[in-house]
């Protein structure tokens, strides 16, 4: 089955760009958390929303990594991309450098058709509802999960890639429950910029550590030590090689 350490990466780049999904995500979360009257959390509609949005990243991430392993002979090239982008959301979360704004203009084209859509979803009254509107919202443009469809673009098939985005979102669902229950204090609490730069922080060093395994596998291929994303290299060569 290979080394599966990719899906601990995966989900902690989820859970660690939380704070840049409550930024986005974060208006829906505390409107769903409120759909029933009282003061009780919905958790139906919000569980159902979080499933909605984590079928739409695994949808996507079959389709890349699909097209990554189909699209180049070598995955160095895409885990060198992978660990760059990771590097900038990193800076986007900490507010250093904003660059990956025109990637989000850039997905804003096809939002521009699927908001309406998800606009007449509004007010959820249902659990049916409530996992539509996620699996739009999954689609919004959003630099974080850009940066973890580059990651799973580089896992060099479409099984693992899915399985790579659903981890993402898996660790992007404490967040948006925790802002559905409690809005107000939990994005207090995740915008405070020691909190950011924290998250940051994690981030840059998954970034780092996808860099060093892209650059390290040409010279230290037979090493042990080498992450576990590298074992895909070696397992894609193989392939060719059955294939000749």
């Amino acid at each position: 089955m290979g080394d599966w350490g990719f899906l601990a990466a995966a989900l902690a780049v989820g859970f660690f760009g939380s704070s840049h999904c409550i930024g986005m995500c974060g208006g829906v979360a505390s409107a769903l958390g409120m759909a029933v009257p009282g003061r009780q959390t919905a958790w139906t509609p919000l569980i159902c929303y979080s499933a909605g949005r984590l079928s739409s990243y695994a949808f996507m991430g079959a389709l890349a990594g699909a097209l990554g392993a189909a699209a180049l002979p070598t995955l160095t090239p895409l885990r060198l991309l992978a660990g760059f982008m990771l590097i900038a959301m990193a800076l986007y979360i900490a507010g250093i450098w904003r660059g990956l704004v025109w990637l989000e203009k850039g997905g804003a084209h096809l939002w521009r058709y699927l908001r309406p859509l998800s606009e007449k979803l509004l007010p959820v009254k249902s659990a049916p509802q409530a996992l539509a509107l996620g699996a739009l919202w999954g689609w919004l443009p959003c630099g974080l999960v850009y940066s973890a469809l580059t990651f799973a673009l580089a896992q060099g098939s479409a099984l693992r890639a899915a399985l790579a985005m659903l981890a993402f979102g898996l660790g992007t669902v404490p967040a948006m429950l925790a802002t559905g229950a409690a809005a107000a204090q939990v994005r207090s609490f995740m915008q405070k910029p020691a909190v950011r730069l924290l998250f940051a922080g994690a981030i840059l060093l998954f970034g780092g550590w996808t860099l060093w395994g892209a650059l390290g596998h040409g010279g230290h291929a037979g090493h042990d030590h080498t992450p576990a994303v590298e074992s895909m290299d070696h397992q894609h060569q193989e392939h060719q090689h059955h294939h000749h």
